[in-house]
């Protein structure tokens, strides 16, 4: 999308290497991602790639089999299809929860009834609003709200997920690192949330610590510097990783069956 804040690099990649809308279009896909973003704006309409988003999300409706979004275009699905506007939460949701999974479902087939998912957003939607616009939660929290549900419409299958199953173990770490690096260095007022047991529990403390002396209290640029979060990322743990490669294979098998 072309209001998207891209390094460089990573224009000159998607450029080179990946198809466009127009490619996409003559050509629908019987599966179709949105992914997320890092909100800019409050409201999700001033986002700079909002009409792109709706014209792609309004096109998927149409003539993609079953599409999956990821949490911003998700809310941004609730508000297009369905009117229901996201919220702004009071702190920042982030970091790894225990979660219930409703396991009599296709799409969660083979999964455990608890599991342990990674969580990021500053919005969400209440799950009395999608319930009401004729969602299935399948995987949720009550401490968090939901984390994945989807429905049926026309044939066509829609999946929210407000979770992120797609993260890697240092995902949340690497998010904390900039935005406290941002706070840190002056480039941004508000104070970063530090992800919930975004770390092994032998480097949590370590972590608290320093989000609360280094980052909060001293805003010390080079005791921020030279604190070892490559050593923190590689040794958090990965216990989701079996619910996203199950919770992705059920969503292509779905489609293949239906097909068949």
């Amino acid at each position: 999308m072309v209001g998207v804040p891209r390094a460089e690099d990573t224009a000159r990649r998607i450029q080179s290497d990946y198809f466009t809308f127009a490619d996409i279009y003559r050509n629908p896909s019987d599966l179709l991602i949105v992914t997320g973003s890092n909100p800019i704006e409050r409201e999700i309409q001033d986002e700079p790639y909002w009409s792109e988003l709706v014209e792609v999300l309004t096109w998927s409706r149409e003539h993609v089999r079953s599409t999956l979004l990821s949490c911003l275009s998700a809310h941004a699905a609730l508000v297009v299809f369905d009117g229901a506007e996201r919220v702004r939460l009071s702190d920042k949701c982030t970091g790894v929860y225990a979660q219930v999974v409703d396991v009599d479902r296709p799409l969660t087939d083979g999964l455990d009834p608890d599991v342990l998912l990674p969580v990021s957003r500053w919005n969400s939607v209440n799950d009395i609003e999608l319930k009401n616009a004729g969602y299935d939660i399948f995987i949720g929290s009550m401490t968090t709200g939901w984390s994945a549900a989807s429905r049926f419409e026309d044939g066509r299958q829609l999946v929210l997920v407000q979770g992120h199953p797609e993260y890697d173990p240092s995902s949340l770490l690497r998010e904390y690192r900039r935005d406290a690096g941002r706070y840190v260095r002056g480039e941004r007022s508000e104070s970063p949330a530090l992800p919930f047991h975004c770390v092994s529990p032998d480097d949590w403390e370590a972590l608290e610590r320093f989000h609360r002396d280094t980052v909060l209290s001293q805003r010390d640029v080079q005791a921020f510097d030279e604190f070892p979060f490559e050593d923190l990322g590689a040794r958090a743990p990965w216990p989701w990783r079996p619910l996203a490669t199950t919770l992705f294979a059920n969503w292509v098998t779905s489609v293949v069956q239906e097909k068949d």
